[in-house]
């Protein structure tokens, strides 16, 4: 392992209006087992493990990625990536920066040519006073929410539809603002007596979205008042539980229509709705066009 000259020295101090994140690369990625070569970036890549088992070797330790997991690679950093899982790794990363600061224009403009570096090419970490660094505590476990919109990263990335960048900037932004969030709602999750039965129960519902999932039946399942139940939920998840319910079911939807070839009909009843004309009402509502349209666009990508 090669030795860095500071542990993370591109770090800038700025306020968070100041931050401009440019995407240069966002994609979905199936990886076979076994160990990558050791690299390092001219920008940050966030690395979430969609399936499968992964671990990265930084700064001495060895980070392991669960699934549903993302750690998050800083600029100018030597790592390497290793696939643990035997049937692979499937990966959704997102290479950016915090400040546009970096012209790409090849992958080769991302991952540093060992032999012919350029020093001034590294980019910068937004750091803000009294906020630890994202590359501080590099692995993170990100909420539905915050996953739901590195997907739609990955998608305006790839369609690169009239304004996408903005789009992309827009979703950058969020994303890291779930990130800085995230260590705040672990302790909350922690502090609250309920906390721990209710991340266990928000993990059944994505095992099983077509459940009978309503309000009353989330409340009963926690033994609590479906009002008392709504604000638990709200304060861990960051939305509702109806709204949780339907995300979840929305984000297996569109992953049922880009990777089988199940009807409509059935991806709905999947998913916990019956009825494919209010099943396309709902999806459509999500993701501004129909299930055969979101389908139809996936091929073609």
């Amino acid at each position: 392992m090669k030795n860095d000259p500071a542990p993370y020295p591109n770090q800038r101090m700025a306020s968070m209006s100041e931050w401009s994140p440019s995407v240069h690369y966002a994609q979905f990625q199936h990886m076979p087992a076994g160990i990558l070569p050791e690299r390092r970036l001219y920008d940050f890549e966030l690395l979430y493990v969609c399936h499968g088992e992964a671990a990265t070797r930084m700064q001495g330790q060895r980070y392991m990625l669960e699934a549903g997991q993302l750690i998050l690679l800083p600029s100018g950093v030597y790592h390497q990536n290793e696939i643990i899982a035997a049937s692979g790794v499937r990966f959704l990363g997102i290479h950016f920066d915090f400040f546009n600061e970096l012209d790409i224009q090849t992958e080769a403009d991302m991952v540093v040519n060992e032999s012919g570096v350029w020093p001034d090419k590294f980019c910068f970490e937004a750091v803000v006073e009294g906020q630890v660094p994202l590359t501080e505590h590099p692995v993170y476990t990100p909420p539905l929410a915050c996953v739901q919109l590195m997907e739609q990263l990955v998608e305006e990335f790839t369609m690169r539809a009239l304004g996408y960048e903005l789009v992309c900037k827009g979703l950058m932004l969020n994303i890291l603002a779930y990130l800085l969030r995230t260590p705040l709602s672990r302790t909350l999750s922690q502090a609250t007596l309920h906390g721990r039965r209710l991340a266990e129960l928000m993990e059944r519902i994505e095992a099983a979205p077509a459940s009978y999932w309503s309000n009353t039946a989330i409340a009963e399942q926690m033994n609590m008042s479906v009002d008392h139940t709504a604000k638990l939920f709200k304060q861990i998840a960051g939305m509702p539980p109806s709204e949780f319910v339907q995300s979840v079911r929305h984000r297996e939807a569109r992953r049922l229509l880009r990777e089988s070839d199940l009807s409509i009909e059935v991806v709905g009843d999947h998913v916990g709705y019956s009825d494919i004309h209010y099943f396309s009402r709902i999806f459509r509502r999500h993701e501004g066009i129909s299930p055969r349209e979101y389908r139809k666009l996936s091929k073609i990508l």
